[in-house]
C-alpha cells in the first residue's frame, strides 16, 4: 500500500501543478496534462505522412544500441577483470588506466568519438562501452580478488585443477551473483551515455526524439519518450535480478 500511495501522490502532484499552470496558461505545453500526454502516445504510436512509427522506430534502435554497447562493455569487463584478480602482472598494469578512465565523464568523450570513430553505428556502441568498462572491471576486479575464500583455490589445486580451471570453475562461479549486480548497476549509466549521444548526433532514437520535441516545447511527447526508458529500465534490471536468482539461487538466501 505504501509504494502504490507513493506514486498516486506523485501523479496528484503533478497534475495539480499541470492543472495550476493551464489556468495561468490554457495553451501551455511545458507541463501536460495526463490527457495531452495521452493524445502525444497515441500519435507516437500511429503512423506518420512517411508510413514511419516514431515511437516503434526510435525503440528498435535505442535498445538494440543499448543492448549490443552494454554487452560489449560486460564481455570485457569481466574478462579483464576476473584476470586483473588472479594475476598481480594483469593488475598492475590495467588497474592504473582504468582507474584514471573511470574518472572521465563518458559525455566528455564523445568528441574524440566523433572524429576516432565517426558517427555511424559503431560509435554509439563504442562510447556505451567506454562508459561501462572501467567501473565495471574494478568492481569485478575486487570481487575476484578479495570474495574468493582462499581455501577453495588451495583446495581446487590441490585436486589437481589447472590455472584456468581455477579461474573459471572456482573464481568467476564464486562472483557470478557479484558479477550480475554490478552490471545490473550499471544499466543506468550505459543508458545515459546512449541518450547523450543521440542527442548529439543521433536521426533516430530516443536522445534524437528528446531533442527535436523539446525544441517544439511538445513536452507531452518528451514526457512519455521519459516515462518509457523508465519501464525499459525497469524490464532490463528484473531481468538481471532474474537471471541472478536463476543462476545463482544461493545468493538471495546468504543475505
Amino acid at each position: 500500500m505504501l509504494k502504490i500511495s507513493s506514486i498516486v501522490l506523485l501523479m496528484l502532484c503533478y497534475e495539480f501543478l499541470s492543472y495550476r499552470q493551464h489556468l495561468i496558461n490554457p495553451t501551455d505545453t511545458t507541463i501536460p496534462t495526463f490527457y495531452q500526454m495521452g493524445q502525444a502516445f497515441v500519435k507516437v504510436c500511429t503512423p506518420d505522412g512517411q508510413g514511419k512509427i516514431w515511437l516503434l522506430d526510435d525503440l528498435r534502435a535505442t535498445v538494440s544500441r543499448h543492448f549490443i554497447g552494454l554487452s560489449l562493455g560486460v564481455i570485457t569487463s569481466v574478462v579483464l577483470g576476473v584476470l586483473m584478480g588472479c594475476f598481480k602482472v594483469v593488475e598492475h598494469f590495467c588497474l592504473p588506466i582504468l582507474s584514471f578512465s573511470a574518472r572521465i565523464a563518458p559525455t566528455a568523450m564523445l568528441a574524440v568519438f566523433f572524429v576516432v570513430i565517426g558517427t555511424d553505428y559503431k560509435m554509439f556502441l563504442s562510447i556505451i562501452a567506454f562508459g561501462v568498462t572501467p567501473t565495471l572491471t574494478q568492481a569485478i576486479y575486487q570481487a575476484a580478488k578479495y570474495d574468493v575464500p582462499q581455501e577453495l583455490i588451495n583446495k581446487a589445486y590441490t585436486l589437481g585443477a589447472s590455472n584456468c580451471e581455477v579461474i573459471s570453475n572456482i573464481v568467476t562461479m564464486t562472483i557470478l551473483p557479484r558479477i550480475i549486480e554490478s552490471i545490473r548497476l550499471q544499466v543506468g549509466p550505459a543508458m545515459v551515455c546512449l541518450i547523450a549521444a543521440e542527442w548529439v548526433m543521433g536521426d533516430v532514437g530516443f536522445g534524437y526524439r528528446l531533442r527535436m520535441q523539446s525544441r517544439l516545447t511538445n513536452m507531452a511527447v518528451v514526457y512519455d519518450y521519459i516515462i518509457v526508458l523508465g519501464f525499459i529500465g525497469v524490464i532490463f534490471d528484473k531481468g538481471l535480478t532474474y537471471l541472478r536468482q536463476l543462476s545463482c539461487p544461493w545468493f538471495d538466501t546468504e543475505k
